[in-house]
């Protein structure tokens, strides 16, 4: 990835990760404009849940296999390292979720991240723990 691309340091600011996925993220999504929100983004990823015709969610079938799978491979890697996805990714599975599926619903938050970076041009901002007065 060339370090000139306006968008290589906002996109390795919100992925937690460097290189490959990155590059990956960046080419495949071209003008970020494209999209009309995370939504549509995550759409064309297949992140996007799917109602089906029963009326229950099921997983998305479409959207851009090689990209989907470097959004879960990177949640997967986000859980070992980073304090804020583990805390998400227990969460989920608090919420009698699967492993695979709080896999998925990292992966999908991280798309709505990188969306918001691209779209505002700006790097992530850690903001401080809440803590919770009784």
């Amino acid at each position: 990835m060339s370090a000139s691309h306006e968008f290589a340091t906002l996109g390795q600011s919100g992925w937690g990760r460097d290189g490959p996925h990155t590059a990956e993220f960046i080419a495949a999504v071209g003008n970020i404009r494209r999209f009309t929100s995370a939504d549509a983004l995550a759409a064309a990823f297949g992140l996007a849940p799917v109602l089906a015709q029963s009326g229950k969610v099921r997983s998305a079938t479409g959207g851009d296999k090689a990209l989907k799978r470097v959004f879960y491979r990177g949640s997967c890697c986000s859980i070992q390292r980073d304090s804020t996805a583990r805390t998400y990714s227990d969460r989920k599975r608090a919420e009698a979720k699967r492993h695979h599926q709080a896999l998925i619903a990292l992966a999908r938050r991280k798309v709505n991240v990188l969306y918001a970076i691209l779209r505002d041009r700006q790097p992530v901002q850690a903001r401080p723990p809440l803590h919770l007065v009784a």
